[in-house]
């Protein structure tokens, strides 16, 4: 079974992302492309160090951190350009390998720090669930092969009751240019 360690280990490099946003309480639907990059961290950082302390977590307890950061188009505005960076602070339970939380500088749902819990399925996907102030999100990532993953996020309403927004991406990682 896959561990945080490993997922994240998989997750290193650049992606080149299509993602189909639907957005439900507009009716309106969305495709973005996107490139993301994820680069490791170190517990020693002062950014990793800094947000562990604000959820009182020992930095000493996390393992594999990482930054990601993307820049991508959106078909909804033609000058519609979207960026962004965040750093995830993964924070395995120390009896269940498998399950922990998730801190992050910056939120999925909402542009806040956030500390979701995660969990693997026995066939190996990422879940991870958050909840934020009015809205609540989950997103689950799988690997169909070490280049090629798919994501699907469903960003709901506070009480969980309605999902406001679906969207499912599939991931190529690119090859590193020397």
């Amino acid at each position: 079974m896959m561990d945080i360690a490993e997922f994240v280990s998989s997750s290193i490099g650049c992606w080149r992302s299509q993602r189909s946003v639907h957005h439900l309480a507009f009716g309106h639907f969305e495709a973005v492309q996107s490139e993301v990059n994820i680069i490791p961290l170190t517990v020693d950082e002062p950014s990793v160090i800094s947000l562990c302390k604000t959820y009182d977590i020992d930095p000493q307890l996390a393992t594999s951190p990482f930054r990601i950061s993307w820049e991508g188009e959106s078909d909804w505005d033609d000058d519609e350009h979207s960026s962004g960076s965040t750093i995830l602070v993964p924070v395995p339970h120390p009896q269940q390998a498998n399950r922990g939380q998730l801190l992050r500088d910056q939120g999925y749902a909402e542009k806040i720090s956030a500390a979701g819990n995660y969990y693997f399925t026995e066939e190996g996907t990422f879940v991870l669930e958050t909840s934020y102030d009015r809205a609540a999100a989950e997103e689950k990532i799988w690997f169909i092969n070490p280049k090629v993953r798919f994501r699907v996020s469903l960003i709901k309403t506070s009480a969980g009751s309605g999902v406001v927004t679906a969207s499912f991406a599939s991931e190529i990682k690119q090859e590193l240019k020397s």
